[in-house]
């Protein structure tokens, strides 16, 4: 008798449950029609709405947005602000994937940590340090994105160039084209080598100032690794080093635009094939400036440009004759 009312239970209660499951598939049915007309419903996220998709009529609103407070417009900044952990960069060795312990002796409450507890974090994260480099392929990869963090930063280029200069050196690394290279001629040759992809440029000199090898080191490694990667770098234009120019020494936008003005005059003279576009860039703007009646002299303009002045007394006659300009005096 209990066997058979234990069962005739468990059917009841199957049958309820059955029940239920309709009566929430109709209701849900119900939901995603609109009551007026019948039509398909759709939810507008940004109002908070549900709407008729056919006669527009507004179901519901003020619905609740589960998504994060914050916008973002491309992937880059949706990983910037996502706060699921950092996003992943070509510019640290591990990609940014592994634990840092940071350097502050404080707990999760931000008081200090004791003597004891001080000394332990200490040994903590050398070893830390030490797994993080496991192998001298790490310790290479290491030492070489610190270098071109290092020079970017003393340049001041930006993220975008540094990141790429990452991707460079990987590549060279995987390829295996450093041997009987330093690594800090080929990290400088990838950082010249994004600046340039990235019309950003910086001269052989500047980044020579900056660099623990010499000029001629990094222009013959650089030729090497961008054989040897087959990479696109387009001639670099002299226009490109204007802006810079003109903002280090002050100049108003009358002189940068003529100073693009006379290095297109220049180019379609013919005049700019084979010679330096740094020098070609100093002397435009200092032509410009003369013709603009803005005092600068050639000391300044070769001191920003990193070029002699003999350079530039050269350059800015040929520019000036080509760009219609007589009877202008230094």
């Amino acid at each position: 008798m209990t066997d058979q009312r234990t069962t005739r239970e468990a059917e009841r209660e199957s049958g309820e449950d059955e029940e239920q499951e309709t009566e929430e598939s109709a209701e849900r049915e119900r939901q995603q029609v609109c009551p007026e007309c019948g039509g398909s419903l759709l939810e507008d996220e940004e109002h908070g709405e549900t709407v008729c998709s056919e006669c527009g009529l507004v179901v519901e609103e003020d619905g609740i947005d589960r998504g994060p407070e914050w916008r973002a417009f491309d992937s880059r900044e949706q990983d910037q602000k996502s706060r699921v952990g950092a996003p992943t960069t070509n510019m640290m060795h591990d990609k940014g994937l592994s634990t840092n312990i940071g350097w502050q002796d404080k707990d999760a409450y931000g008081n200090s940590l004791s003597g004891r507890q001080r000394r332990k974090m200490q040994r903590l994260r050398k070893w830390n340090e030490r797994f993080r480099t496991r192998n001298s392929k790490e310790r290479n990869l290491k030492q070489a994105l610190g270098e071109i963090e290092r020079m970017a930063s003393a340049l001041g280029l930006p993220e975008n160039v540094r990141e790429t200069a990452s991707v460079i050196y990987r590549r060279a690394l995987g390829e295996d084209l450093l041997p009987g290279r330093s690594i800090e001629g080929v990290a400088t040759s990838a950082l010249y080598a994004a600046a340039r992809q990235a019309n950003t440029p910086r001269s052989l000199d500047e980044v020579a100032s900056v660099s623990r090898v010499g000029r001629d080191e990094i222009a013959r490694t650089y030729r090497y690794v961008a054989r040897e990667l087959e990479l696109e770098v387009a001639p670099t234009d002299p226009a490109s080093y204007v802006p810079r120019f003109c903002s280090e020494l002050g100049l108003t936008e009358e002189v940068e635009r003529r100073s693009r003005e006379l290095l297109g005059a220049a180019a379609d003279a013919g005049i700019t094939s084979g010679k330096s576009p740094v020098g070609l860039a100093a002397a435009a703007v200092y032509a410009a400036a003369l013709l603009a009646n803005e005092r600068v002299t050639q000391s300044e303009v070769s001191e920003v440009a990193s070029i002699s002045e003999v350079t530039i007394r050269n350059r800015y006659h040929e520019i000036l004759e080509a760009g219609g300009e007589t009877g202008v005096e230094a």
